[in-house]
């Protein structure tokens, strides 16, 4: 499959812990075991929150741990003229409003319908959200349908303060980087049909996606760096490997745990089973990476 085009697009905003590996693992092993490119991105999106730190940290981590990418790394923060353009053909072609309701206006609810045009440049734009069910399929995981009008709604493709959504962005750079599969954590799975959306309203390719089961503390939370999960050390990373091969339900043979990263990752990549995670939602995660 040499048309296969994968990709790993974290958010810099903190370092990559087991969890961020794990998705990271298993979308190189995917793309590399189908003989296909793996690119990272980086989804610099959202200056308040990120860490000046966090993007050499995690590309750092990412060569420690034997993998490394194709070309060059791409950064949103550098993309904006791709996503007005993007913006600009929604609105022109009526998928997108602006839109000035505040949190307080709607309560908690979602968002139906144009809003009356704002007066001034406060306000956000939003998707103009079809009605009816849609249901999407997925490489690992049950089909998740949706009632477009009651779990989506018209959701926002670009902020009040002027930064970009997720939602509009990555799928702006997953058709500008002919990304063909996406494997990624089930925490993103709701966004799936988001992203769909506009795949569908600006003519673009769909990517086939697989949404992996998340790692969890003992007391049931995703590892997260919202959460506080523990970094990844550059320290003895081919046990860490073999770890996050075993969680992936890989079976590494246990002489594996003390090779280099490079002999691990040359037998993960030939013996890769993703359908070994198949409707898998959540693991624990290994004690030494839990912080409870």
């Amino acid at each position: 499959m040499n048309n296969y085009v994968g990709r790993f697009a974290p958010s810099p905003t903190g370092p990559l812990h087991f969890g961020s590996l794990l998705a990271a693992l298993a979308s190189y092993l995917d793309a590399r075991h189908h003989r296909g490119q793996w690119l990272v991105r980086i989804e610099d999106l959202d200056p308040p929150r990120e860490d000046p730190t966090a993007t050499d940290s995690i590309l750092s981590i990412l060569d420690t741990y034997g993998l490394h990418w194709d070309g060059d790394v791409v950064y949103q923060s550098q993309r904006s003229e791709l996503y007005q353009a993007a913006l600009e053909r929604l609105r022109d072609q009526g998928d997108a409003f602006p839109c000035a309701c505040s949190r307080k206006q709607l309560a908690g609810q979602l968002h139906h319908g144009v809003c009356a045009t704002p007066n001034n440049s406060d306000h956000a734009w939003r998707f103009l959200c079809p009605t009816g069910d849609i249901t999407l399929t997925d490489g690992l995981q049950d089909n998740h349908c949706y009632n477009l009008a009651d779990e989506i709604g018209d959701f926002v493709i670009r902020r009040r303060d002027s930064l970009w959504s997720y939602q509009l962005a990555v799928v702006v750079d997953d058709a500008a980087q002919n990304i063909t599969h996406v494997v990624r954590g089930i925490d993103l799975i709701d966004s799936t049909v988001r992203q769909y959306l506009i795949q569908n309203a600006l003519n673009l390719p769909v990517p086939a996606y697989s949404h992996i089961p998340v790692a969890v503390e003992s007391n049931g939370q995703k590892l997260s760096k919202q959460n506080l999960a523990l970094p990844l050390s550059a320290a003895h990373a081919s046990d860490t490997l073999w770890q996050a091969l075993e969680w992936l339900r890989q079976s590494p043979p246990d002489e594996l745990r003390t090779e280099t990263v490079s002999n691990l990752l040359t037998w993960a990549t030939e013996h890769w089973q993703i359908e070994a995670l198949r409707g898998l939602r959540s693991r624990p995660a290994p004690t030494p990476f839990q912080r409870t």
